[in-house]
Order: C-alpha cells, then sequence, then structure tokens
C-alpha cells in the first residue's frame, strides 16, 4: 500500500483495551459493523455515533441503577429533557396537567411551543391536594407534570398519591425531580411513569457540564424516550457523559454535606428579625415537611426565605452585601448562590404572599460558620436599607 493509505489504516483502535475504573471516552460519528447484515440492524447495533458511545452506555447503565428504571435517555441540558419527555408521550389535541410551580423555562416550552402544536396546558396550584388535582383532568389530559418541592416557592406534593390516582384513569406522571438528584428521592419507586432532572445541577456537581436525563420503568416508556432522542437529533458527547459519570460517583457524599450545611442555615435564618418566613420542606413545621419526612432521604442545598417587607432596593442591598453567595440562577455545584424571586413570580397564574421580598439560596459545599456570617453582613445591609 502506498503512504496515503497506510496513514489512513494506521493506529487503528486497539483490539483490546486496557481496563480502567471509568469508560473509554470513544469520539467518533462513523460507528464500523461487523458485517453487511449488522447495518441496518438498529435494534441490536449502534449504527451512528450520535447514538452514544462507551461514555454515555456507561452513564445510563449508572444513572438506571440508581433510579431503579429500565432504561435511561440522555439530553444535552436540563430543559431538553424536560421538552424531549413531553414531545415523547404527547401528541396534538392532548391536555398537560402542570405544576404552576414549575421551572419558568418548562413554562415558557408549554405556553411557547406545545400550543403551537396543538397540546393544551392547565396549571395548577402546586400543593394542591391529590384528588383535587385529579378533579381537574379532562379526556384530553394526558400527562400531569409535577416538581416538588416547587421552584422558588417549595411547596410540596404527594407523589404517589397522585402517582396512583393518575394511573387509574390511564394518565401518565411525570415529576422534574432535579431536587432530589434521583438519589434524595426517587420518583418511580412511588408509582411516577417518568423521571426527569437536569445533570447539569447535582450530578454534574461542578457547574461546568449541560445535561439533563429521563427515566422510566416501563420499557414501552423507554423506547418512546429513545426514539424521541434519536428523531430530534439531540445527542450528548463522550467527553460531558464522562464527566457526568465522575459526578455521580460523589453525589451521595455531596449532597450529605449540601444538606447538612442548608438546613442549619435554614434554622439560623429562622430565628433572625429581618427575616419573614423559611421555605426548607426539612424544617419541622414546614408545609410539606411531613412528605418530605416520609418520602425522603434528605434535603439538597437548595431553599428560600422571605424578608420582612421593605423596598426592591433593600433587596439590592442585601445581595449586593453578599461575598461568599454568588448571584446567579443555576445551582447544585460546590458553590454557594443567591437570587431574588419576585421577579419571576410573576408569571405564575396562582399568586401568593410569602411575608415579603422571597429569596432563594443554594447552599454549597463552603464552611457553614462562614456562610452564616455572609447573610449576616447581607441581612445587616437590608436592614438599613429598610429604614
Amino acid at each position: 500500500m502506498d503512504d496515503e493509505t497506510r496513514l489512513i489504516r494506521a493506529g487503528a483502535a486497539p483490539a483490546k483495551l486496557v481496563k480502567t475504573v471509568g469508560p473509554p471516552i470513544q469520539k467518533g460519528s462513523t460507528v464500523l459493523l461487523p458485517n453487511a447484515a449488522a447495518l441496518y440492524d438498529d435494534d441490536n447495533h449502534v449504527t451512528y455515533g450520535r447514538q452514544g458511545l462507551a461514555a454515555q452506555t456507561a452513564l445510563q447503565d449508572a444513572l438506571a441503577a440508581m433510579e431503579g428504571a429500565a432504561g435511561v435517555a440522555l439530553y444535552p441540558s436540563g430543559l431538553s429533557a424536560l421538552a424531549g419527555a413531553l414531545l415523547a408521550v404527547l401528541k396534538a389535541g392532548d391536555e398537560v396537567l402542570v405544576s404552576d410551580g414549575i421551572y419558568k423555562p418548562t413554562r415558557r416550552f408549554c405556553d411557547q411551543v406545545l400550543k403551537r402544536f396543538g397540546v393544551a396546558t392547565t396549571y395548577y396550584e402546586p400543593d394542591l391536594a391529590p384528588d383535587a388535582l385529579m378533579a381537574l383532568a379532562t379526556d384530553a389530559t394526558r400527562l400531569i407534570l409535577m416538581e416538588s418541592p416547587a421552584s422558588l416557592t417549595f411547596e410540596m406534593q404527594d407523589q404517589r398519591r397522585i402517582a396512583e390516582l393518575a394511573r387509574a384513569r390511564g394518565v401518565l406522571t411525570a415529576s422534574d425531580n432535579t431536587w432530589g438528584a434521583g438519589y434524595l428521592y426517587k420518583p418511580l419507586e412511588h408509582g411516577v411513569d417518568i423521571s426527569i432532572q437536569a445533570l447539569t445541577k447535582y450530578v454534574g456537581g461542578h457547574s461546568d457540564v449541560f445535561m439533563g436525563s429521563a427515566a422510566a420503568r416501563d420499557p414501552a416508556l423507554v423506547r418512546r424516550l429513545a426514539d424521541g432522542v434519536l428523531h430530534l437529533g439531540w445527542a450528548v458527547s463522550g467527553e460531558d457523559a464522562y464527566q457526568m459519570l465522575r459526578g455521580l460517583r460523589t453525589l451521595p457524599t455531596r449532597l450529605d454535606k449540601h444538606g447538612g450545611s442548608a438546613v442549619r442555615l435554614a434554622a439560623w435564618l429562622e430565628g433572625r428579625p429581618e427575616v419573614a418566613r423559611v421555605y426548607h420542606p426539612a424544617l419541622p413545621g414546614t408545609p410539606g415537611h411531613e412528605l418530605f419526612a416520609r418520602d425522603y432521604r434528605g434535603g439538597c442545598g437548595l431553599f428560600a426565605f422571605s424578608l420582612q417587607p421593605a423596598p426592591d432596593s433593600a433587596v439590592d442591598a442585601f445581595l449586593d452585601a453578599l461575598k461568599l453567595f454568588g448571584l446567579g440562577f443555576s445551582w447544585g455545584g460546590f458553590e454557594s448562590l443567591a437570587i431574588s424571586c419576585d421577579p419571576q413570580l410573576r408569571t405564575r397564574r396562582f399568586r401568593r404572599d410569602y411575608g415579603g421580598p422571597l429569596i432563594r439560596l443554594h447552599v454549597g459545599l463552603e464552611n457553614p460558620d462562614d456562610l452564616v456570617a455572609d447573610l449576616e453582613a447581607g441581612l445587616a445591609a437590608y436592614a438599613a436599607a429598610a429604614r
């Protein structure tokens, strides 16, 4: 053979790879099949790199083991996981019941995309009792989308009972379980049909990679989710899948620290005169605590609290005084974060009084004593600006 040909053929993948603790990261769009019969045997062979190679498959297997699922679909972001799961089970003429406390981009997808394709969305109060929720279902209702605790406001739902009632009516259920991370809470074990999460948050754990997942126990649902990923052309890279798998290995250890520190800060905030209410389901006496104690193995680092009424300028003063809590919308990484919530609450259908300006915190892996001191400085600035 000429050098041109030898350079193309030389350096091919070794016939046998050495064993490491993590999967190999394969980079390739073309997949070489073993024989002619395999070229169109999609049921038994990966025929294109976008379908996922070693690292992606390893991550799917690990997530399925954690979630108690028959299979897991991967998506390039948490929002695409939510959108992909909805598109996989909904069609024109269907209706979806969605918690009014849902992640804001999911609401945007329902209102601006599903609506254009003839799918109706009905929002319900985020802590509506299961029987009252099912009373909203019509003959067109195909899916109930829950998020518990609710984004920003942390209302809890009895997902087990909702799933039971929905199944009796032939209605599917799905849960955005990013707060529970597939570890603190396992929707599939409570009868929910589809468990969705933004792996970007706690599974990744380092605020540097995007991905989402949807898990199911019913093989037919697993196939519909996988087909949706295939038909819409979504893919995740081997590098990103490897990072997610690496994050998954330390998820329990990190969540234990996040959750313990968050409860400590929440309890401290309850005693502060500048604070009106604390919204953390792990705190006894908080609405929804009984459901939390029944179904969750622990809490994560995300919760909210409301300040005593004061102008918006005082809220800005509180946030600007923080040094350890960064101002950012994502969460689940090693770092602590804070945002004001009121501008996002204006899009909700059911308005509530939270006692004053609402602040959401993500408690990271810093020393909690340092975080308390940071919040104390922020509250002092808030009190001074509120006078």
